[in-house]
């Protein structure tokens, strides 16, 4: 089994000292760093590309949520708090789990224990972390199917969903895995595998329909470079 590489990320020392203690006694767990803010952290993981994170949720200047919005790809996140009202925060988000300090070393143990039977890291597929209002989600890749450029923001389609994300369309294709996403014309991306058919018009532009029911029209450079995928 390949180890699960992990950083934490805590601006308390100590906190930091007694997460890397916990870990050192699972041998399927490789500590390989840690942050003792959020912008270390940022720098930190885009380097490393670690398998999962401890993150602190209230740290000074930007808390974990702030960490993890900034982020192209996320990895796994087992939040940890000090304080109950992040602790709920971090429930509803659906992260992996959340530890309350001071941590018990039966409760970290609870944690591995869940984290090993997702088997979350053999072929494990990117996601990322967005807020829509008052309300956060980590959303994998693979189900966004729509992706619509609004001005400086980009508007993600997922499960019957849309959220805004801080990030321009230009800015965002860059970090895309090319072999899903498509982008159609200058201000749609789609998910190549929610493709339910494509028709050609007379003027040899395309047509997109997805398998959620929206039909978009691609622009003619993008219709060649559609027509050269394959996928037709």
């Amino acid at each position: 089994m390949r180890k699960i590489n992990i950083l934490v990320i805590d601006d308390e020392r100590h906190a930091r000292s007694e997460l890397k203690r916990l870990i050192a006694g699972f041998p399927e767990l490789n500590y390989i760093g840690e942050a003792r803010n959020a912008d270390e952290a940022q720098q930190l993981i885009e380097d490393k590309q670690p398998d999962l994170l401890f993150l602190d949720i209230q740290m000074p200047e930007r808390t974990g949520f702030d960490l993890l919005e900034a982020l192209a790809n996320v990895p796994e996140v087992i939040f940890t708090t000090a304080f109950d009202q992040y602790a709920v925060k971090a429930f509803e988000v659906n992260a992996l789990d959340y530890l309350l300090k001071p941590i018990r070393a039966e409760r970290f143990a609870q944690a591995i224990a869940k984290l090993t039977m997702k088997s979350a890291f053999s072929g494990q597929s990117k996601q990322i972390f967005v807020k829509d209002r008052d309300q956060y989600h980590f959303v994998r890749w693979e189900e966004v199917y729509l992706i619509e450029s609004m001005d400086n923001y980009a508007r993600l389609f997922f499960d019957r969903k849309n959220v805004w994300l801080k990030r321009s369309l230009n800015q965002l294709v860059k970090t895309l895995d090319e072999a899903m996403f498509f982008r159609i014309n200058r201000a749609q991306v789609i998910n190549m595998n929610f493709i339910q058919s494509i028709h050609t018009a007379e003027n040899s532009r395309l047509t997109v329909t997805l398998t959620t029911g929206q039909t978009l029209k691609v622009s003619d450079r993008q219709s060649v470079k559609l027509k050269n995928t394959g996928k037709i």
